[in-house]
């Protein structure tokens, strides 16, 4: 596998981890409708969450360069799709999170498409 793999992969299991420490239900992990993926569907509490996961070995990120219009719309266009397959009605709210640097920290940010 290669290294970017291996690290997005590790990253993918620290926040599922802190997902769950959080208090958050994990629904989904890598649902895929064509070639949209979301990386985790949740609950925190009643709320449906989107968080789309960024690993970086750099940490000297820009939330933009992370989630360009084109990413942000897939990520929308996705949620909206889990909404139809699932039969859910109710909102949806998107997150980012990521993890960085040495160490890999994570940052997490709520509502990222309204950011924009």
């Amino acid at each position: 596998m290669a290294w970017h793999n291996e690290l997005g992969k590790y990253g993918e299991e620290k926040v599922n981890r802190y997902l769950l420490d959080m208090g958050y239900t994990v629904l989904e992990r890598n649902w895929k409708i064509g070639h949209k993926e979301l990386d985790f569907v949740c609950l925190d509490g009643e709320m449906l969450v989107v968080v789309e996961v960024k690993t970086r070995e750099n940490d000297k990120v820009s939330l933009f360069e992370l989630l360009d219009f084109k990413k942000k719309r897939n990520l929308q266009l996705a949620g909206a799709a889990y909404l139809t397959q699932k039969n859910i009605h109710r909102e949806i709210r998107f997150d980012l999170v990521l993890v960085s640097g040495a160490e890999m920290r994570i940052e997490y940010i709520k509502e990222v498409i309204d950011l924009f």
